[in-house]
């Protein structure tokens, strides 16, 4: 039987492709293995998938001031140490990383081993794990062409994101039991990233009596961000987070607003779905969510509204503007290139377990 670590963890982002690709490995006859952190969001994700989880020590890296710094480096190196142990007790024919910083001591200790690691980069520029992991890969999967020319020569490939199977499934009229709508009216659904968004949050709530005359709202505000104060508000619902029910919501919104996480905005592409994005501020991250909705905003899939110039009124302006548009909008994600990521990357995976 052939054997096949994935890892990658820290937000949902670097988890989800694992996901999307774990039920063709299983139909390929892989041994699959999750190697992931202590206590990140992967390892909730991955035991409930039945999958074997084997957490590590992992430290951030950071390229700014932090207390953290003087012990996150000794983290990392213990991580690098269990991996290799790993390693050695798994014997895996290929390693597929979904990135994360746990999963530069596994892809470095895969190299050590001269085990194949494949790794996927989302964004349009690679994040400082992928650059550390880049050198010791035998293959690099990306979402943008513009991303090849950051990539060494002959290992890139565009593959696209890996998307799971069950988003194409949902039921907009199990959706709109499910959140308690009575009356059919567009839908606006807000997805603040797997932690959830204060600010985007905060700026859905204070315009939500304009919003409530014309959309049923679901807002998934993240863990511990719900507000008792809007709780009954009509024709709004809101949740710290969802699982099955997502791919229902999904079906049933007419607009969504997200973050620029690419793993997100690549799954609005492929549903169709017009979005206003709102991504991280340059003060919050190293600017890849802009990168990422400038470009589905230039493509016409999407429209871009940065989080310093989000306001009551632009807010407003913004959701209406894309549902009036929306037919323009679904029309130019049509026209966009179709890839069959899970198959172009379990092909990859075949060719180096071999």
């Amino acid at each position: 039987m052939k054997r096949i670590v994935l890892t990658g963890g820290g937000t949902a982002g670097h988890v989800t492709p694992n996901m999307a690709i774990i039920p063709t490995l299983k139909e390929k006859g892989y041994d699959i293995h999750y190697i992931g952190s202590h206590d990140g969001i992967e390892k909730k994700l991955i035991e409930e998938m039945d999958i074997p989880y084997h957490p590590i020590s992992t430290g951030k890296l950071r390229r700014y001031f932090d207390v953290k710094n003087f012990t996150d480096p000794f983290r990392v190196i213990k991580g690098f140490s269990e991996a290799k142990a790993l390693m050695k007790e798994l014997k895996p024919d290929v390693v597929f990383s979904k990135g994360g910083f746990v999963a530069v001591p596994v892809v470095l200790a895969a190299k050590s081993k001269k085990i194949p690691a494949i790794i996927h980069e989302s964004d349009m520029t690679p994040g400082l794990a992928n650059k550390i992991c880049i050198p010791n890969a035998s293959k690099i999967c990306c979402n943008f062409p513009e991303t090849l020319e950051k990539l060494p020569e002959g290992k890139a490939v565009v593959t696209g994101t890996p998307i799971r199977k069950e988003l194409f499934e949902g039921d907009a009229a199990s959706a709109m039991a499910f959140c308690g709508f009575k009356e059919v009216r567009p839908t606006l659904l807000i997805i603040g990233g797997s932690t959830g968004s204060v600010r985007v949050n905060e700026a859905v709530w204070s315009c939500l009596d304009e919003l409530t005359k014309k959309y049923n709202i679901i807002h998934l505000c993240g863990k511990d961000k719900t507000n008792d104060a809007y709780k009954d508000v009509p024709n709004y619902v809101q949740y710290e987070y969802v699982k099955q029910e997502l791919s229902g919501m999904l079906a049933l919104a007419d607009v969504v607003i997200s973050r620029a996480g690419a793993n997100a905005i690549c799954e609005l592409l492929a549903l169709r779905k017009p979005s206003v994005l709102i991504p991280l501020s340059l003060e919050a991250s190293r600017g890849d969510q802009i990168l990422n909705a400038r470009s589905f905003d230039k493509s016409g899939y999407a429209k871009l509204l940065m989080e310093e110039d989000v306001t009551n009124a632009s807010l407003l302006e913004s959701v209406n503007y894309v549902y009036d548009n929306r037919d323009n909008y679904i029309k130019a994600m049509e026209l966009s290139a179709k890839t069959d990521s899970i198959t172009m990357i379990v092909d990859m995976i075949e060719e180096l377990a071999k």
